[in-house]
């Protein structure tokens, strides 16, 4: 009798019942919420991230495109008289007349080439001044055909090439370096960089083999920091971190950094 008198009422258990569940009902709506909202902030990250990208990537064709167009209007009457030619892909342009360039195993400019980058080199940072924020390197390359010596293996041949052409390409450094014209253009002289390769990218003839006159050439590359921002870190503002203090790393006159 006592113990039917000590039970609680029935309506009180399923009041507490009730009120269990409400409080497990609205933690569960509260997980829900948080979870909702880091959803839709990562959506929004995401879909920022890529507006930035693509805006890197479209300014990137734009500038390249700019570039491409002030240079191909500055030097297009030139290229047939200096036995030049600019590649588009890759703003590349090449010189590839080796007679005029160097004597043979020599890193000794030859008069011709002397007058040819007095004419070209001035105009050549002129018309790039206006990118130099966009512009990471100014690559001067050296080019070399396979031959050397008769009795030279190919390894030798190489290595001696290579040698052969990173002289060449300080001597075209040097040359820039010593034009008084050039010499306010700090900027220039902070992106510009000599690399020799040798005989590792031949020109090659129409049956594949390798063509030693057109592979002996000198070439100027101008290469942007799309790469660079790409990779920058993404602010709160929605845009890459200092994106003009990218890749200034001044390199130093045989293109190291």
């Amino acid at each position: 009798m006592n113990a039917l008198l000590n039970r609680p009422p029935v309506h009180a258990v399923a009041r507490e019942e009730d009120a269990h569940w409400l409080v497990v009902s609205d933690l569960m709506a509260t997980l829900m919420m948080i979870f909702l909202f880091l959803a839709v902030l990562h959506m929004a990250q995401v879909e920022r991230t890529h507006a930035i990208e693509t805006e890197v990537r479209v300014t990137a064709v734009e500038s390249r495109q700019a570039i491409y167009q002030a240079l191909d209007e500055e030097f297009r009457e030139d290229l047939v008289r200096w036995n030049a030619e600019f590649d588009r892909p890759t703003l590349t342009l090449r010189f590839r007349e080796p007679d005029v360039l160097f004597d043979r195993n020599s890193a000794r400019i030859k008069p011709e080439f002397d007058a040819i980058l007095r004419d070209f080199l001035p105009r050549y940072v002129a018309q790039l001044r206006p990118f130099r924020e966009v512009i990471r390197e100014i690559r001067v390359e050296g080019h070399t055909s396979s031959e050397w010596s008769p009795n030279a293996s190919p390894l030798e041949a190489y290595f001696a090439n290579m040698d052969l052409s990173q002289q060449r390409t300080q001597a075209v450094l040097r040359f820039a370096y010593g034009l008084d014209s050039l010499q306010p253009e700090s900027w220039f002289r902070e992106r510009i960089a000599a690399v020799g390769l040798s005989s590792s990218r031949p020109v090659r003839d129409a049956n594949g083999r390798e063509d030693p006159r057109a592979s002996r050439r000198v070439e100027f590359s101008v290469l942007t920091d799309f790469e660079a921002r790409l990779l920058e870190p993404i602010t709160l503002e929605g845009t890459p971190a200092d994106r003009k203090g990218t890749d200034r790393a001044s390199p130093t006159p045989d293109g190291s950094s």
